[in-house]
This record gives C-alpha cells, structure tokens and sequence, in this order.
C-alpha cells in the first residue's frame, strides 16, 4: 500500500518548507496544496483539521497540525 500525502501550506510559512524538505529528504512523494490561492484547498484543510494554521498534513488519512517530526514519522511507519 502507498503512501497517499497531502500538505496544504503557504508560500511564506517556514514550517511548511520545513515539512516538505523533510519529506523531500526521505524520497516521499506528496501533493501540496497552497491554501494561500486555493480556496477550495483551504476549506478542505479546515474541513479535516479545524485548523487555520499551516502546515497540515494528511497522512493516509492521520491529520498532523503544523511540523512535528515525530507525529510524522510516526504516521510514514504505519
């Protein structure tokens, strides 16, 4: 089973950059989507987190709320 990832971030938020760097580093496919221009984007985010805050990332489903390592490594292993 594949990883199925998506972030939704900002152009300007430097966890964002973090996140997806991190991502980067270990070879993980993801979609971003930029809650900055993409409305629909945007409320999907809140839909799933009750969130404003960026970075939120889906893992296969587990929300994580902004760059927390661990959280994330912890949903990749599963």
């Amino acid at each position: 089973m594949g990883l199925d990832i998506t972030i939704y971030s900002t152009k300007t938020c430097p966890y964002c950059r973090m996140a997806k760097e991190f991502l980067n580093s270990k070879n993980i496919k993801y979609k971003d989507i930029d809650v900055g221009s993409d409305r629909e984007g945007a409320k999907e985010m809140v839909k799933k987190s009750g969130q404003m805050g960026v970075p939120v990332l889906d893992i296969n489903g587990k929300i994580i709320v902004g760059f927390d390592k661990e959280a994330i490594e912890q949903a990749l292993s599963q």
